[in-house]
């Protein structure tokens, strides 16, 4: 079972939320994506990406704390669903240490620098702002170890396409893995990009 296997934090919070049984996605996208592979995972709404995201995000991170640069960034279509996305990684930081940070467009540019300076481990961001961010040097990619893109249809859109192939230029070598509810011709174009030798996940 792919939850046996997470980090032992994550198993107790898993718990404490009273989910013990993997959905079918989760079941066959959890080991694929912990193997360190590009990912493509590609199923319905409802089957549990949010969750499997959130999971092997904080595995790959060991669920601790390190340096200040930021080791996960997690991409989503637009500022209220990078909030959504913030509230659901809460419910397994809650009482943890671990740094989860929501780049909200709402706010200045500089403040967003200077929040994301004293410290992050996940960086929860739009392509626009991320975008920003990286032109500006308002954060270092140096410790980058996964880079996650939730419904990631969005980036059918040519200006979050464009924003995203922009910043993934000048990222270190990491993994992606992409979330999406079914497998769009734009997304499968990123093989010849960052995707390379990506495996797919389809429920």
């Amino acid at each position: 079972m792919p939850f046996k296997k997470l980090h032992a934090d994550i198993k107790e919070k898993l718990e404490s939320l009273e989910i013990t049984i993997p959905t079918p996605f989760q079941k066959a996208s959890i080991p694929v994506i912990k193997s360190g592979a590009n990912t493509y995972c590609t199923a319905p709404e409802g089957s549990g990406k949010t969750t499997a995201l959130i999971l092997t995000t904080l595995h790959k991170l060991k669920f601790e704390v390190v340096g200040n640069a930021p080791r996960a960034i997690v991409l989503a279509g637009d500022n209220d669903k990078a909030i959504a996305l913030n509230d659901a990684f809460f419910k397994y930081t809650r009482y943890h240490e671990l740094r989860v940070y929501l780049a909200d467009e709402k706010l200045h540019i500089d403040v967003l620098k200077s929040e994301i300076f004293e410290g992050v481990d996940v960086l929860i961001a739009t392509p626009k702002i991320l975008n920003k961010l990286l032109l500006l040097e308002g954060i270092s990619t140096s410790q980058l170890k996964i880079f996650s893109i939730d419904d990631a249809q969005f980036l059918t859109n040519n200006a979050s396409y464009t924003a995203l192939m922009a910043a993934t230029q000048s990222l270190n070598k990491c993994q992606f893995v992409l979330y999406s509810d079914k497998m769009y011709p734009a997304l499968k174009r990123f093989e010849d990009y960052f995707m390379k030798y990506a495996k797919t996940v389809a429920v």
